[in-house]
């Protein structure tokens, strides 16, 4: 089984200029951003709020939460369905350092990802009218009762028996 070739991202991490209305959404809300691109690629919508939520959570238990885990798995996962290029130690690098290019970069992604492919179907349509060769059918024969003799004639010719 050959494997495919992977692929790079549909847009660069930082390329917000290619679908600007994405960037601004994730500019004004980032979290309404991850949650839309967690619910498009088939997570539970609520997942990004793990990012928010977890590491005020785990912090106030002592225990320090560098890497936003919501994202970071997001990423990789999509990475891994889509075949792209790239690292596990990458993605940790841009879930750290730039977590909103990377949910407006995944969004993007999900976009390309769902357009209609576009599908060319060329038919060779000879079409051919042949209508049925037309048969005449042998007269049937039914078995019936003896005809008089009577009514039996040639045509134009009247035998009538008494």
């Amino acid at each position: 089984m050959a494997e495919k070739p992977l692929t790079d991202w549909d847009s660069g991490l930082l390329d917000c200029f290619e679908d600007t209305n994405t960037c601004c959404y994730g500019f004004w809300c980032c979290p309404c951003l991850a949650c839309t691109v967690s619910g498009r690629f088939g997570e539970d919508n609520c997942l990004p709020l793990c990012d928010i939520i977890g590491p005020g959570v785990l912090a106030a238990f002592g225990i320090p939460v560098c890497v936003p885990p919501a994202v970071l798995s997001l990423r990789a996962a999509m990475r891994n369905r889509y075949g792209i290029k790239g690292s596990l130690c990458k993605d940790i690098a841009i879930s750290y350092c730039c977590a909103p290019c990377s949910w407006c970069q995944m969004h993007r992604e999900l976009k390309h990802r769902k357009q209609a492919p576009t599908v060319v179907n060329i038919q060779n349509n000879n079409i051919v009218n042949v209508q049925p060769f037309p048969v005449m059918q042998a007269p049937m024969m039914m078995p019936s009762q003896p005809v008089p003799a009577a009514y039996m004639a040639q045509p134009g010719v009247a035998a009538v028996s008494q």
